[in-house]
């Protein structure tokens, strides 16, 4: 590979950098796709949602022939008391013609989608660690990989190496995540068969559902969610890693403790856990964008913080700006500059994409988990709104007024007095609505 020259490398086989890749390779560019693992997927750990629309724009028709698992027609969100839920959710048939999204497994979705990259002309080169970039006069000009001989030469490089991003922080684009910008999510793949996750779940053919759930995580911030696949279920959580680091308690306690809640304990009985993992995930939201170009680089994905974890939006995403990216790089290739006011046309895309305005909208939700006491969004709140919705339902011979009276005055008291509660609600909305 000594003194290779290409149009464009990307770092990274994920989502981003296999986006980035095909969009490039299609237009006639020569690009090479460097990744660390033995194969795409190998070194992800995702057993989660795919969406249609980033990825129909790139492939037509694309499900008639990608790995993917189940086509989701509910998505469920769950309140989880100490034994107990409070349940909200959506279930509609026209998920399913179109779909909008898929489970699906990395392992099997990385190879097929880098595959494709593949056939349009980019050329693999995997079980290769980039250790450092390549600079001439301030401009990156390729990369240094650990092979021997093992330096490739680029008009630009695209940075797609996922959320510790050793080459975006060689960059400058960024330093090290503070704790509070990413959560380390632990899931467990759990067998079981079709028939049961169909039953269980009132499912029927490919259809599929999601259960996100807040409670239960030891009083930290966290998320914790439940996913269907053809014949297993991903059930995982993720936490903050400040609060991790404050409470000293390790993820796969969280994650054991609760398997062992009644509502999750039902749906996953007689399973057989095949695989347990863990990853860290980029939390810290609009804030935490870094600098997306410069001169000969772009950066992509998870190595530029694009998550929305409200929505559990992260290879969608990744995948828009991976195509955003390789866009820019053909349009300088015609232009015949990579400079970093010509690749500067990709921020001003970005900008323009929902990457940028979705995280824009939610860019409040970091400072509401920083400034209010994880204890009570996460585990007070929760138990509270169980308790309440009990109690309303109990038939008892207590008054429905009082009934009401009673729940708003337990809310009240969790939440501090009518005051707190107000401006915690205000807090909410605010972060919930840019």
């Amino acid at each position: 590979m000594a003194d290779a020259h290409f149009n464009a490398i990307v770092v990274g086989a994920g989502p981003a950098g296999s986006a980035a890749a095909l969009t490039m390779a299609e237009a006639g560019l020569k690009v090479a796709l460097i990744e660390r693992g033995e194969f795409p997927g190998a070194k992800n750990v995702f057993g989660g949602v795919l969406y249609r629309k980033q990825i129909e724009d790139l492939i037509p028709e694309f499900w008639k022939e990608a790995p993917l698992e189940r086509a989701i027609v509910e998505q469920r969100m769950w309140l989880l008391g100490n034994d107990s839920v409070a349940k909200f959710g959506h279930r509609n048939e026209r998920y399913l013609d179109p779909p909008n999204c898929w489970t699906g497994l990395r392992v099997k979705f990385d190879q097929w989608f880098a595959g494709k990259a593949e056939k349009a002309g980019a050329l693999p080169i995997y079980e290769t660690v980039v250790t450092e970039l390549i600079r001439e006069n301030g401009r990156v000009v390729g990369v240094r990989t650990d092979r021997e001989d093992g330096d490739l030469r680029a008009d630009v490089v695209i940075v797609a190496d996922g959320v510790n991003s050793l080459l975006g922080k060689a960059l400058g684009a960024h330093q090290e995540w503070m704790p509070d910008q990413v959560s380390l999510a632990v899931k467990e793949m759990i067998a079981l068969p079709k028939e049961k996750i169909q039953d269980r779940f009132n499912l029927e053919g490919d259809e599929g559902c999601t259960i996100e759930f807040i409670g239960q995580t030891a009083g930290m911030a966290g998320l914790g969610f439940l996913y269907t696949n053809q014949d297993t279920l991903s059930l995982g959580v993720g936490v903050m890693v400040s609060d991790l680091k404050k409470h000293h308690i390790k993820p796969y306690e969280v994650l054991d403790s609760i398997k062992q809640h009644p509502m999750i304990r039902r749906l996953i009985q007689g399973g057989e856990v095949k695989e347990y993992s863990g990853h860290l995930i980029p939390e810290g939201g609009f804030d935490a964008l870094p600098p997306l170009s410069g001169d000969g680089w772009m950066l992509v994905g998870d190595a530029a913080q694009m998550v929305n974890a409200v929505h559990r939006e992260g290879t969608n995403l990744a995948m828009l700006s991976g195509r955003l990216a390789g866009l820019t790089a053909i349009k300088a290739h015609q232009q015949g500059s990579f400079s970093a006011g010509m690749l500067k046309s990709y921020d001003d895309t970005i900008r323009a994409s929902i990457v940028f305005k979705d995280l824009k909208k939610y860019r409040g939700m970091h400072s509401l988990m920083r400034d209010v006491d994880s204890e009570l969004l996460f585990n007070k709140l929760p138990q509270a709104l169980n308790d309440a919705v009990y109690q309303m339902l109990l038939v008892d011979g207590v008054t429905k007024k009082e009934k009401q009276k009673s729940a708003i005055k337990l809310l009240r008291s969790v939440a501090g007095g009518n005051m707190d509660l107000l401006r915690l609600g205000l807090k909410g909305w605010r972060a919930m609505n840019g």
